[in-house]
């Protein structure tokens, strides 16, 4: 059998110059030794055996290290080794497997070289090199159509996190005016991401539902799904890798040392537990490498996205307003705003409550609502 490279799988010994390696059959028995066909590189005087690899092993370890990576230089260390490796490895068949966690790149190391990795993902197929490369088109370059076309392809896809930020977008009119939003279309796109098992989406659809947001209200199956999303929490928190190397319940515990805030820099604490509906607390969700760039990027920037914009309060979202008064905020103290019901849900259990307080509204003369619920106030 021949492989893409046209190098024969061995069946007999074979001959790496004067080194003979043997081979045996099935039964164990030797089957002699014949002429390699294709001579191997030989490196400090010692021969080398990758070369003796067929291509179709070759390409079949660089996809699982693709989809396993667990930050880019995993996957670029690889490609810097020889020209064998970075030939296979920017095949369409490992760039179109390449995880999350492969495209968590730094806004500082965002470069043209970057820029064209990340294309060359999508043109490969990767679903979540469109759905990060989109994110950043849309927010970070504010390239609009283009960032929209690719969380729209990967949503087409069933990327649960793009078919969430598509329900972001609608809900808020993202990149148009108040008269372009679509909550009938956000709730869709909720329900969707939520038949995958998305937990944002669960929280933000169970939202909608109880205040009759985009829908017709039904509080009872609201609250289904509210509870439904802490449970998946809770599952997710218990079986992450963080929990499980930790001795005890120490994840129990409110981590002492706090982090500053991308939006207002206020403190915050870093890996504060959230409290279920189950009476437990866990660890607050890590933040995909999407939102992780859309954060580290303003931030960067003074954590202004533009002249009267602001990022949503949820440390862990990173989304900007794109025009004024965008976002919903908080009717009691009107110091914080969110892009959406999971993130204001999330913000409050992580940090809000302990801090929410009733403010005079001098300027706007706007009233006080309920606890710790955001009120639209977008009149743009």
């Amino acid at each position: 059998m021949r492989t893409s490279g046209r190098l024969c799988y061995p069946t007999e010994d074979v001959c790496f110059d004067k080194t003979v390696v043997k081979r045996s059959d099935f039964t164990g028995c030797n089957l002699g030794c014949r002429k390699r066909q294709r001579f191997s590189s030989v490196v400090a005087g010692k021969t080398d055996m990758f070369e003796a690899l067929p291509d179709d092993l070759v390409i079949s370890i660089l996809s699982k290290l693709s989809s396993s990576a667990s930050c880019p230089s995993d996957f670029i260390n690889v490609l810097i080794s020889c020209k064998r490796l970075n030939r296979f490895a920017l095949l369409p068949l490992v760039l179109s497997k390449a995880s999350p966690k492969l495209f968590a790149i730094k806004p500082e190391n965002w470069s043209e070289s970057a820029h064209r990795f990340l294309k060359s993902c999508v043109d490969a197929g990767s679903v979540e090199a469109c759905y990060t490369l989109g994110m950043i088109y849309f927010y970070c370059l504010q390239n609009r159509e283009s960032g929209g076309s690719l969380i729209a392809k990967a949503a087409v896809s069933s990327h649960a996190q793009a078919l969430y930020s598509l329900a972001v977008i609608q809900f808020n009119g993202s990149g148009g005016s108040k008269d372009d939003k679509d909550l009938r279309a956000g709730v869709a796109l909720c329900a969707r991401a939520a038949f995958l098992g998305h937990i944002d989406s669960l929280r933000e659809l169970g939202h909608c539902l109880q205040d009759g947001y985009g829908v017709r209200q039904n509080i009872i199956e609201g609250r289904r799904f509210l509870v439904q999303a802490n449970a998946r929490e809770l599952a997710a928190g218990l079986s992450s890798t963080s929990v499980s190397n930790n001795a005890g319940n120490s994840w129990l515990v409110c981590s002492p040392h706090p982090i500053l805030h991308p939006n207002n820099l206020h403190p915050v604490v870093s890996g504060c537990p959230l409290l279920s509906d189950y009476g437990c607390n866990v660890p607050a969700p890590e933040a995909h490498p999407a939102n992780k760039f859309l954060m580290e990027w303003f931030v960067s920037r003074g954590g202004i996205p533009g002249p009267d914009l602001r990022l949503c309060s949820h440390v862990g979202c990173g989304r900007p307003e794109t025009r004024k008064h965008e976002f919903r905020r908080c009717s009691v103290c009107g110091t914080v705003n969110y892009c959406s019901r999971a993130c204001q849900a999330l913000d409050w259990k992580l940090r809000h409550k302990t801090e929410c307080a009733p403010v005079e509204r001098l300027l706007d003369g706007e009233g006080v609502g309920g606890d710790g619920v955001n009120e639209d106030i977008d009149e743009s």
